[in-house]
């Protein structure tokens, strides 16, 4: 399967490249992430600047724009052919209830799905150390095909993985609601 691997917490983020690590056993990975961190950004793209985008590795993008700009600039042309699913994360800490308006991380998934293709975003229930990428990214790797029927051009996944005990945890389908902020 050819994937793309974005993220908001930039291209040397350890759960963007625990994913890619992992994926890149069995599939064909692509990276394309922003150059710094970009949380927050939700699915803003640039439109009074220039996207400069620059190889740094085999298959690996950096770029200077949002997460949405990353999936923007690799569906149109940067990654050769057809992508079968776009990943976005592994973020450092949970994108909940309305988190998945305002999320850098979620807008990248949305942005898959805007342009047809199922996205998916990926966070972990934490917000310091230990983040437990390694499980996350494990149990995405096994779940990529529910995760390409679950989503489509109306619709991305959003996934968070608890904090402790992520290869045990039950799997469950929730829907967004408001969150409290404190």
């Amino acid at each position: 399967m050819r994937l793309l691997v974005v993220n908001d917490d930039g291209i040397e983020a350890d759960g963007l490249l625990t994913l890619a690590r992992v994926l890149a056993k069995a599939h064909d990975v692509w990276i394309v992430a922003p150059e710094s961190e970009r949380s927050g950004a939700s699915n803003a793209i640039t439109l009074k600047d220039s996207i400069r985008v620059r190889k740094v590795g085999e298959r690996t993008y950096r770029c200077r724009g949002t997460p949405a700009d990353c999936v923007l600039v690799a569906l149109l042309g940067l990654v050769p052919g057809a992508v079968d699913l776009v990943l976005s994360g592994i973020n450092h800490g949970p994108n909940l209830g309305t988190d998945v308006l305002y999320s850098g991380t979620a807008g990248g998934a949305r942005q898959a799905a805007l342009m047809g293709r199922a996205g998916v975003a990926l966070s972990v229930n934490a917000y310091a150390p230990p983040f437990d990428f390694p499980c996350a990214a494990e149990f995405t790797a096994r779940n990529l095909e529910t995760f390409r029927a679950l989503a489509d051009e109306d619709h991305f996944v959003n996934v968070n993985f608890p904090t402790t005990d992520c290869g045990s945890a039950k799997p469950m389908i929730t829907f967004p609601s408001r969150r409290s902020y404190r």
